[in-house]
């Protein structure tokens, strides 16, 4: 791996990649964002399952199916996403097999410029979150988390006009919130409970940026940008 670069994990909501129909217009621009900075940087993009797992989620619910069932459709639905993404960058510069584990995807970091990945594996109430949260301690790397919000507020912004936008939070302070939130396959929040676990647990710089991807763009290059950090 190129040591000259850093590294940044990026979990891309799935709200972003299918909201209901394929989001060509964002996803040309984040293809395009993330080539303007490979010069200083490598990314591992792990993909989340949007409306396509909730979709099946709910489908499955109505069939009765379980907790793990629910889970397991939504690890798919992230997967099939992620094979999609794969295909919006060239050989040149990406993966063109899903890694399976961390390892695959440390060693497609060393011949890659982006890594993309859906969930990993099935592990109790998490999502998509939660592996590009380990996969950014396991990286020893700072985690961008890309939703369809501009950052974290203390209210749900979407169904709340009062909510309030928190530009910057503690590890602690955030995972307190996080855990007030019962888990619930194909839930909506900025980030999953066990993410916010292992970024608290771990000290992990993490940030929450909408998609508007002018703010990415001037994250990665140290300016202000719209968006929260956790930290401290």
């Amino acid at each position: 791996m190129d040591n000259m670069k850093k590294v940044i994990v990026l979990s891309l909501g799935g709200s972003l990649i299918i909201p209901e129909k394929s989001n060509f217009k964002f996803l040309d621009k984040f293809v395009k964002t993330l080539r303007k900075n490979y010069k200083t940087h490598k990314f591992v993009v792990v993909c989340g399952g949007g409306s396509i797992a909730r979709k099946y989620i709910d489908a499955l619910k109505k069939e009765g199916k379980s907790k793990k069932e629910l889970s397991m459709a939504g690890i798919r639905a992230t997967r099939t996403n992620a094979q999609f993404v794969m295909q919006l960058f060239g050989k040149s510069e990406s993966n063109d097999i899903l890694p399976k584990n961390m390892q695959e995807i440390k060693s497609n970091l060393s011949k890659n410029n982006v890594v993309i990945c859906g969930a990993l594996r099935y592990t109790k109430d998490s999502t998509s979150d939660s592996t590009a949260a380990a996969l950014a301690k396991y990286l020893n790397s700072d985690f961008i988390n890309l939703t369809n919000v501009d950052g974290l507020y203390d209210k749900n912004p979407v169904t709340d006009p009062k909510a309030k936008f928190i530009p910057k939070e503690s590890w602690k302070d955030f995972q307190k919130r996080a855990s007030k939130i019962k888990f619930k396959a194909g839930q909506h929040f900025v980030l999953d409970q066990k993410a916010a676990q292992i970024i608290s647990k771990h000290k992990i710089t993490t940030y929450i940026i909408g998609p508007k991807l002018k703010n990415l763009n001037k994250a990665l290059k140290g300016k202000k940008f719209k968006g929260t950090i956790i930290q401290g």
